[in-house]
């Protein structure tokens, strides 16, 4: 009895244990949802209103477009954080596929008029598994909007490749990385996405200029 009893103690701290790492595990994908998701979309908000601003006396017609653009673009973003409460898959890559819905994700976090985003991929584009479908969305969302924020690029390149898995790779014109750069949030997180699909993961300076972000994912044969 007294064996048994540890057993079924030793049994019990297991599931615990288990318990408590899912739930940090919940924890930390809704914080990096919520970053890589929301963050950029309120992110071009701010970009927006300020392309308002400027054209406000110079151009009222144009400010009162991306005014009401930026209406739009406030209840969209009203619809991300009821998504992520809620825990669903973005349902614009179920609408658009992946191609698609990278293209409409940069449409949304850029201003008009503004840098340009380019998105390259063959077509027709496969359907994927979900969880590499996610992670390459995120992970594009995160590089144009660091590309845009932070290295101030005029252009971005997304190319979406097919060979022995799935190859995402985001390129820029700007400013490149920084010698005293430090991995942030945002740097982290599509660091361990990439990793939790067994892929790899790399964000290097370009000879020419710029940075590249490079996530590679494996697909099941």
């Amino acid at each position: 009895m007294a064996v048994h009893a540890l057993n079924l103690s030793a049994t019990l701290q297991r599931s615990r244990e288990r318990l408590v790492a899912a739930r940090e595990e919940e924890r930390r994908r809704l914080r990096r949802d919520l970053h890589d998701g929301l963050g950029p979309r309120l992110a071009s908000l701010g970009l927006k209103l300020d392309a308002a601003r400027n054209h406000l006396r110079s151009d009222p017609e144009l400010s009162e477009s991306i005014l009401l653009r930026l209406r739009g673009d406030a209840q969209d973003a009203i619809s991300d954080i009821r998504r992520l409460v809620n825990n669903l898959r973005p349902p614009v890559l179920d609408e658009l596929g992946l191609p698609a819905a990278v293209r409409a994700s940069a449409a949304a976090q850029l201003s008009t008029p503004g840098p340009r985003v380019l998105v390259e991929a063959p077509e027709p584009f496969p359907s994927l598994p979900a969880a590499i479908e996610v992670a390459a969305y995120r992970i594009a969302q995160e590089a144009i909007s660091n590309a845009v924020r932070h290295a101030h690029a005029q252009l971005c390149t997304v190319r979406l490749q097919l060979q022995d898995g799935l190859e995402l790779e985001v390129t820029d014109d700007g400013d490149g990385l920084p010698d005293t750069y430090q991995p942030g949030v945002g740097l982290s997180s599509m660091r361990e996405r990439t990793a939790e699909l067994g892929g790899r993961f790399t964000i290097e300076p370009r000879t020419e200029g710029g940075a590249r972000v490079l996530a590679q994912f494996p697909l099941a044969s």
